[in-house]
């Protein structure tokens, strides 16, 4: 069975960007995903789309197909007194927007009362290179579908 449209996917991959292990799958937890939802970023899932169990690839994903270009006009001050505790650099908080969802940013520098913080994701603007091998591929369930997302042992039904 082919990586399609819908299908579960489980790979391991390993992740670097210039030579440095960015992030990976752990042994025997692979990354599982449905395929043509947008779970995973569109370079990826582009370069996965046709392939089969066994099969391993490497895929270098250009910017504006994984984490987009980054955005200097995303870097903002904020005060302070927005933070309950202390600021710690290079931390990730969350913000609230308006219509609800939450919003990673990073702390980049505290000057005084001023705290300057990023909103682009952090690999915004790199390249990324995977290094994948998929291990199964599978028929989404129809409760998966519904979800739009796939649905391991570990996963609640959400």
């Amino acid at each position: 069975m082919n990586i399609t449209q819908d299908k579960v996917v489980e790979l391991d991959y390993k992740l670097t960007v210039d030579g440095e292990v960015i992030d990976q799958s752990e042994a025997g937890e692979p990354l599982t995903y449905l395929h043509g939802h947008s779970n995973i970023i569109p370079g990826l899932e582009k370069a996965l789309e046709g392939r089969g169990a066994g099969e391993s690839l490497q895929v270098t994903v250009q910017p504006e197909d994984g984490y987009g270009e980054r955005d200097e006009d995303n870097v903002e001050d904020l005060d302070r007194t927005d933070f309950e505790d202390d600021v710690e650099i290079g931390a990730t908080y969350y913000a609230q927007s308006e219509d609800g969802s939450v919003i990673p940013f990073t702390v980049m520098a505290v000057n005084g009362d001023t705290v300057q913080v990023d909103f682009n994701p952090p690999l915004a603007g790199m390249t990324l290179n995977f290094d994948v091998k998929v291990l199964a591929v599978r028929e989404a369930t129809a409760e998966e579908l519904d979800h739009g997302h796939a649905h391991t042992p570990d996963t609640h039904d959400h």
